[in-house]
């Protein structure tokens, strides 16, 4: 059987948990590789681990080679940062920008992207706008299939503490029927699902799924 490597980016994160761990059960993928600046304190048995730098473009390249699929889902907050918006955008933009460069480079099948609802390159938002961005260089970039995910409110466990979200987790649920469907909140469980069902469609283009759409995806359909 050929290598069917499948590469998570940012595997500590909410999401890229899920992943890690739906990928190590799918039998689609032969392979699963977790790019990061560290080594995670839990790794699933038989998960290959590369430590680097993500400012060294020889290990990132490195890094990539081989993966038939990638899957990126980094992000940070801006207290993490501690309000330097060059550290910020060095994450939500440089990282999920080269990591698509680099599978361009190396052949990769299909590249997955964790964005997020109203994402757009001439937001007044800064964040919005970190992930238009990311979203408009890597539509460029001709690799062969790429999903872009715009989840708004994520649910579920992380390690972390979020005020917000905390929040949101006790009164969002209940009164979600009242949002537009694209602004309803959705589990990271949920979005990993949709992503790795992407990678397998591999869809040639660039295809944008928001919640209605990574609900159908998981479903086998079409929103």
């Amino acid at each position: 059987m050929a290598e069917r490597t499948a590469t998570v980016i940012g595997a500590t994160g909410l999401i890229g948990s899920h992943l890690v761990t739906l990928l190590s059960g799918d039998g689609h993928f032969t392979g699963v590789r977790i790019i990061a600046r560290r080594m995670p304190d839990i790794v699933p048995q038989g998960t290959e681990v590369r430590v680097i730098n993500f400012e060294d473009p020889e290990a990132f390249m490195s890094a990539i080679e081989g993966s038939e699929a990638v899957f990126c889902a980094v992000g940070t907050t801006r207290k993490k940062v501690k309000g330097d918006m060059d550290a910020y955008r060095k994450v939500d933009h440089d990282i999920p920008v080269n990591a698509a460069s680099h599978c361009q480079q190396a052949g990769c099948r299909h590249y997955a992207l964790v964005s997020s609802v109203g994402a757009s390159s001439g937001s007044a938002n800064f964040y919005l706008k970190f992930k238009g961005d990311a979203e408009e260089a890597i539509a460029g970039m001709g690799i062969p299939s790429v999903s872009v995910f715009r989840p708004s409110m994520l649910i579920g466990k992380r390690n972390e503490f979020r005020l917000a979200e905390e929040i949101a987790k006790i009164f969002a649920p209940p009164l979600s029927f009242l949002f537009p469907a694209r602004y309803r909140p959705i589990k990271g469980h949920t979005v990993a699902q949709a992503m790795i069902a992407a990678a397998k469609r591999e869809e040639p283009g660039l295809k944008v799924y928001h919640f209605n759409e990574m609900k159908a995806l998981i479903k086998g359909g079409e929103a």
